[in-house]
């Protein structure tokens, strides 16, 4: 039986690079599974079910909230998301780390269920106005869902407290640097 996999969940406002420094974690340790949640909008592009999401009715979805099959779930913008308990345990079971990049509710939820197998990593930004810019530069939002974002910032930023890690993205490198630490100092890399 392999050794128990760990739970890595790392959350940040949007706009702080977390995806950035997934898709480095990624790039770098292959071993590592990239959790997939279930979710009741279409798939976009060239998104395949299994892949990027697991792709539900809102009707498979809500008999998944009834039977408790979900160790977190929430609806945004009319879609619902969640995450499979099923999916967590076969993978920490079968000896795999998973990354987490969800927001602080989520990975609350996913610490609260999973405590001694959780690695709860928070990243943030060096100040609110480097966010703006960030989300700014990104071209992808209207000023309207900035402010929205960061409002919604200033509330996560206060729960960061209640992860084990906190790192600040100033420098996407340092930054990096700073994610490799925790995850020898938790015997997840080498």
């Amino acid at each position: 039986m392999p050794n128990k996999g760990k739970l890595i969940v790392i959350s940040a406002p949007s706009g702080s690079g977390k995806t950035t420094l997934i898709n480095m974690l990624k790039e770098e340790y292959t071993d590592f599974v990239f959790s997939i949640s279930a979710t009741t909008r279409a798939p976009r592009g060239k998104e395949a079910d299994g892949v990027e999401y697991f792709f539900l009715t809102r009707e498979e979805f809500e008999e998944k909230v009834k039977k408790d099959e979900f160790v977190e779930h929430k609806t945004v913008y009319g879609n619902s998301y969640g995450t499979l308990k099923r999916f967590v345990e076969d993978s920490i079971n079968g000896g795999k780390n998973v990354i987490f990049d969800v927001d602080v509710q989520g990975g609350l939820a996913i610490k609260e269920a999973y405590p001694d197998d959780s690695v709860m990593i928070f990243i943030y930004p060096p100040s609110l106005e480097v966010l703006r810019k960030r989300l700014e530069l990104r071209g992808t939002d209207s000023e309207e869902t900035i402010k929205k974002r960061l409002k919604f910032a200033k509330i996560e930023i206060a729960k960061m407290k209640e992860y084990s890690y906190n790192i600040e993205n100033d420098l996407l490198d340092d930054a990096y640097a700073q994610l490799k630490i925790v995850l020898r100092k938790e015997k997840i890399i080498n």
